[in-house]
């Protein structure tokens, strides 16, 4: 007799996912899997599904209304699919469902990639050295550098999105976002978009873009700390300026000496404290030395990447207002917004990150 796993997850039954798996892979060992949340909440959900024939990641949007832009798993699917065999480690992916009548909204099924995904702490006994950290480091900017060595013609994405005139869209698009989501009393974000808008620079390089890199976006190797096993999290990616993709990296990237405002604006914690991982100015070092891109514009990226931010945190705390966010985990978030914008403020004025 053979036992079914029916472990019932919200988002993705295994009752309805493991029948659909049989038959998209060609494997009927699927028919019996479990299925186990790994990431959820207020982005997408990642779940990880298995069985007999192995294990499998499973990504689809959030539970609930989602706008026609967003969570876009077909999008995530297209170019992840693109980058197979380029320079820039990605999972191999294994399915992609556009047929909402099956868990609700389109989901897309890719390998399951051994290794560590890191926050705040790396894992006890992964990379102690001081070296191998600093390794981490330079890893995450070659696999950045590499992503904007990719030729997007020559992998099919020509047609990814519109380069030209792209940071003026991103001011504007979050600019927007922020007046859909306005909170009071932080006007000091109208003062830093009107500085932002007015001094945008030109672009040197279009390239595909991440939209969303840094470390805890990507999977370290199990054992070979500066190898980067995979890339993941590409909803927001497409043709853009390169410089955007390591602005938003050094506005996630802590150091040990940082004070003020640079403690208080926190939004993600960073193993990057650690000693040994390069500071943000050694960072953005390796970039242009592995890019050849002139670095002189950098703080308006910095600066635009802390007030995208700022505007993220209002948008967080205008839903938990209103009563659209559930669960916990919000407690702090409106303190951010502050420093976030003077850091903003602070990168334009000294132009320095």
């Amino acid at each position: 007799m053979v036992r079914r796993m029916t472990t019932l997850t919200a988002g993705a039954d295994a009752t309805v996912i493991g029948p659909h798996l049989a038959a998209a892979l060609d494997d009927p060992a699927w028919q019996d899997c479990s299925v186990t949340l790994i990431a959820g909440g207020k982005s997408n959900l990642t779940f990880r599904i298995d069985s007999s024939a192995g294990s499998v990641i499973l990504r689809r949007p959030p539970l609930g209304h989602v706008l026609p832009t967003a969570h876009d798993m077909v999008r995530e699917h297209t170019v992840m699919s693109a980058l197979t065999g380029t320079a820039v480690p990605v999972p191999q992916m294994l399915h992609l469902c556009t047929d909402a009548e099956v868990l609700g909204q389109p989901f897309y099924v890719m390998e399951r990639v051994e290794g560590h995904v890191c926050r705040e702490y790396l894992p006890p006994g992964y990379a102690d050295e001081p070296v191998r950290r600093r390794a981490i480091g330079e890893g995450l900017v070659e696999v950045l550098a590499s992503l904007h060595e990719v030729d997007p013609a020559s992998v099919g994405l020509e047609g990814f999105g519109r380069p030209d005139g792209y940071l003026e869209r991103q001011v504007r698009r979050w600019g927007k976002q922020w007046e859909a989501t306005r909170i009071k009393g932080h006007e000091e974000l109208d003062a830093l978009a009107t500085d932002l808008a007015a001094q945008v620079p030109a672009t040197q390089r279009n390239t595909i873009v991440h939209g969303d890199y840094r470390l805890d976006n990507t999977i370290l190797h199990p054992t070979e700390p500066g190898r980067i096993a995979a890339v993941l999290d590409w909803e927001m990616s497409t043709l853009g300026d390169p410089l955007a993709d390591l602005g938003i990296l050094l506005g996630y990237w802590s150091q040990a000496d940082d004070a003020g405002a640079r403690t208080s604006a926190t939004v993600v914690p960073a193993a990057t404290v650690l000693e040994g991982f390069p500071t943000r100015a050694q960072v953005a070092e390796l970039y242009a030395a592995r890019t050849g891109l002139d670095l002189t514009p950098l703080p308006w990226y910095a600066a635009f990447a802390a007030w995208k931010l700022a505007v993220v945190c209002a948008g967080i705390v205008a839903r938990v207002q209103g009563g659209a966010m559930l669960g916990e985990g919000f407690d702090g978030i409106e303190e951010r917004i502050a420093p976030l914008v003077q850091i903003g403020r602070t990168t334009l004025a000294d132009q320095s990150v």
